[in-house]
């Protein structure tokens, strides 16, 4: 067991989890907003990569050790084996969408555009796991909620202080949403202002979801496979649909 999150922490160590918090906060503001208004499109996954090295960096340096943020080796297997069924459940769901005739606007998002082969790969393939899926389960599954004192039993104050901070990641990409055909349907007569908390709320009970996932499988392999899954195999199966009406 670890002891540096189960017991109490020295009081030297302490002031470094306190600057870590801040420094991590500070580090996810900068790259979402490097991500989303600044960098080019080819900038994405390396952003997200670079964040998530120096969101690692920040909990070393706190006096975390790999396992205390989902990055041991000890319960790999495990971590992996409970991803792969969530993987599972999240293709079902997909498969269910698409053969439900009034669910298939749900795939209508008119963010994926008409990608060719070579660009759907990019995106799939590097794009959102290094730009999406590696930064935010490092941090909202790994780094933060390991800073914020949660340890080898569920805490929930952690675990809802990282999701928070998940839902208020997503501000930059929720004013975009409404270009989702099914999201415009639905929430469309409403204020941007008011869809953009709306997806806020719903990526903060993700990331409640996500970070019972991770402790289930006891690492982060487990969450990331989930959100693979369910955002790269989103983007294909949504570019599929489009071409395919």
């Amino acid at each position: 067991m670890n002891t540096l999150t189960t017991s109490p922490l020295p009081l030297a160590v302490r002031p470094r989890r306190v600057v870590a918090v801040v420094l991590a906060v500070l580090v996810l503001a900068t790259a979402t907003t490097l991500a989303n208004r600044v960098l080019p499109g080819w900038a994405y996954p390396v952003c997200g990569a670079v964040a998530a090295g120096l969101l690692v960096g920040l909990a070393l340096f706190a006096g975390l050790r790999p396992g205390a943020i989902g990055l041991g080796r000890r319960h790999l297997p495990r971590a992996a084996l409970v991803g792969l069924c969530g993987a599972g459940l999240v293709a079902a769901g997909f498969g269910i969408a698409l053969a439900v005739p009034a669910l298939r606007p749900l795939f209508h998002d008119g963010r994926v555009g008409s990608p060719d082969a070579g660009q759907l790969a990019w995106l799939a393939l590097i794009r959102i796991p290094l730009g999406t899926v590696l930064v935010e389960e490092v941090a909202f599954r790994g780094v933060l909620p390991a800073l914020l004192g949660a340890g080898d039993r569920w805490r929930w104050w952690p675990v809802l202080g990282a999701s928070v901070l998940f839902g208020l990641w997503h501000l930059l990409p929720s004013l975009a949403l409404v270009r989702n055909s099914a999201v415009h349907a639905t929430v469309g007569g409403l204020p941007l202002g008011v869809v953009s908390a709306l997806a806020m709320l719903a990526a903060a009970g993700a990331g409640v979801f996500l970070c019972w996932w991770r402790h289930t499988g006891r690492g982060l392999l487990a969450p990331v496979l989930v959100h693979l899954t369910t955002n790269s195999g989103g983007l294909v199966l949504a570019s599929w649909v489009l071409a395919h009406p």
